[in-house]
């Protein structure tokens, strides 16, 4: 019996042997291609990474003074806080996240100040210093707090305030009373009404000893004068107008009370104008009545009698007239006594009489408030009523007159109609038109700000996740099949030891006392490769296709 001779194979090395061993069998070109793309893969993967990582910034502060925004700034610097500038340079950005946490610590350490000072400029004060620079620290830190104050003002971005302070003096004759001007800048599309400037003046008048608030100037930013308005030009009181209006409202709510369940809230429409006097009157009057009757009490009464001039003789001559006078018994009023014929009046009398009666005396003293009612016009309409007929359809006609004429008795007793005042009152019926329903731009998807938030968030994963392909196919998988042996040769590797072993089983059955030389045996190991090639073509061609496709692919490499 023969002995065969059998040739024994090195182990098959590892896998990262092998990747070992096929990068050796690179060029050194290959090889610096290869560390390229595989440097400029992982870079490509952490710079990615880093974007998907980058947090959303938020404005921190706006439109603040040089000043502000480098202590800002700096303060950012030593906390180690991430920020960036708007485009525009008008704003400090930082994380989202932090941008809560970030102001409250810079309050805390009094930032931003507002490119002004306040009191604090006064902590810092030496000794030695004169009355004079003190007295103008002074007026600087109270306008810069003014201004603080009044920048806390929804509506305002910036407020600056200056004060004109006199010396004080001892002389009453010379005393300048102090005034003060507000320059406030607004921010976009906001305004300040009336009360928002009463506000600011009453605000810096309170500030300041003996400043009047008819000395304190408010100006916008584009100088127009706040403090007066058309209202005061024209002689009316704010107050007055808002004392009117508060008046219209409540009659109009007295009638949309008692209409409501009659017509309904929605079909009626009711305006009132009243006329309302604001003079201020007071008047005393005192009244008598005319002479009184006869028959009046008296209330005093004084007569006198006087009687003037000398008496001569009187009577008849003769012995009667020699005797001494009788009691007179004639009344004084009676005419004196003929005399003789050379007899003559020499003296006169007279009598007065006074006499005061008890007379009606009416003080009266009538003061009228402001705000009386002088004429009230009251205007109302009402819809037609809608009712449903018999087949279901809604119709609509006009209230009745007798409908109508109550709802007018109504909305007089409700207002308190006075004709002696001149009221008036108009009740008209008509049809409401049908308003059209507003129907707001749909807008296209690609201005939606919720769609537009979601498609940035999407494309963020999208860029990502094409990247990662990019690299791993295009990059790593061709590297990799560079380096590793294609799972082919592995197939045909355990396929070919298959038919290994059934040719030498069948040769060793028939031949196998026969020693074959070493030549002999090399030659039948090719023949024998051979036939197992061509069976394996047979059983399998496609993988031997791909064999070859790898095979090809490979050289053309080597080649390069």
């Amino acid at each position: 019996m023969a002995t065969a001779e059998t040739a024994i194979e090195a182990p098959a090395p590892s896998g990262f042997g092998l990747v070992m061993q096929n990068l050796s069998n690179l060029s050194q070109r290959q090889k610096l291609s290869a560390a390229a793309a595989l440097a400029a893969a992982i870079a490509l993967l952490v710079g990615v990474w880093l974007w998907s990582q980058e947090p959303d910034y938020a404005v921190l502060f706006s439109n603040l003074e040089e000043r502000d925004g480098g202590a800002i700034v700096t303060a950012l610097q030593q906390q180690n806080v991430p920020y960036r500038f708007s485009a525009g340079g008008g704003a400090i950005l930082v994380p989202q996240s932090m941008v809560h946490d970030v102001r409250l610590r810079l309050a805390a350490e009094g930032l931003p100040r507002g490119g002004m000072v306040g009191f604090e400029l006064m902590e810092g004060q030496k000794l030695g210093v004169s009355q004079f620079h003190e007295q103008v620290n002074f007026q600087r830190a109270l306008e810069g707090e003014l201004s603080r104050t009044i920048q806390s003002l929804a509506s305002i971005a910036r407020a600056r305030v200056h004060l004109a302070i006199p010396k004080q003096t001892a002389f009453l004759r010379n005393q300048q009373a102090p005034t003060a001007s507000v320059l406030v800048n607004l921010l976009p599309g906001r305004r300040l009404d009336e009360a928002q400037v009463a506000g600011i003046v009453h605000l810096v008048a309170s500030s300041v000893p003996q400043l009047a608030t008819d000395q304190v100037s408010v100006v916008d930013q584009s100088g127009q004068l706040l403090t007066q308005s058309a209202k005061q030009d024209s002689g009316l009181d704010p107050t007055q107008l808002e004392y009117v209006d508060e008046l219209e409202r409540s009659y109009i709510e007295r009638i949309r009370t008692i209409l409501t369940p009659v017509v309904g809230a929605g079909n009626f429409r009711a305006q009132v104008t009243a006329d309302v006097d604001f003079t201020r009157t007071e008047q005393t009057a005192e009244i008598y009545k005319p002479n009184p009757t006869p028959e009046q009490a008296i209330r005093s009464q004084q007569t006198s009698e006087s009687l003037s001039g000398d008496l001569g003789a009187q009577g008849v001559p003769g012995a009667l007239t020699n005797q001494p006078p009788v009691p007179a018994t004639a009344p004084l009023t009676a005419p004196p006594a003929g005399g003789t014929a050379g007899g003559e009046k020499i003296g006169t009398s007279s009598r007065n009489a006074i006499i005061n009666y008890e007379l009606d005396k009416t003080i009266q003293h009538v003061r009228r408030a402001a705000g009386e009612i002088r004429r009230l016009s009251v205007a109302v309409v009402l819809n037609h009523r809608s009712t449903t007929n018999a087949k279901g359809n809604v119709e609509t006609g006009p209230l009745s007159d007798e409908e109508v004429r109550k709802i007018t008795d109504l909305i007089r007793e409700a207002v308190g109609y006075s004709e002696a005042r001149g009221d008036t009152l108009n009740v008209a019926n008509s049809i409401f038109a049908e308003a059209p329903e507003e129907v707001l731009p749909e807008l296209p998807l690609w201005k939606d700000p919720e769609i537009i938030a979601i498609a940035k968030e999407a494309l963020r994963y999208l860029i990502v996740i094409a990247v990662l392909a990019f690299v791993a196919f295009g990059v790593i998988r061709p590297l990799m099949k560079q380096v590793m042996p294609p799972p082919v040769a592995e197939e045909e590797g355990e396929e070919g030891a298959e038919v290994d072993e059934e040719a030498e089983g069948e040769e060793g059955e028939e031949d196998a006392e026969v020693t074959l030389s070493p030549e002999a045996a090399a030659q039948q190991s090719f023949e024998e490769k051979l036939a197992r090639a061509r069976k394996l073509a047979q059983d399998n061609p496609k993988m031997i296709a791909n064999l070859l496709k790898e095979w090809i692919g490979g050289g053309g490499n080597e080649q390069r």
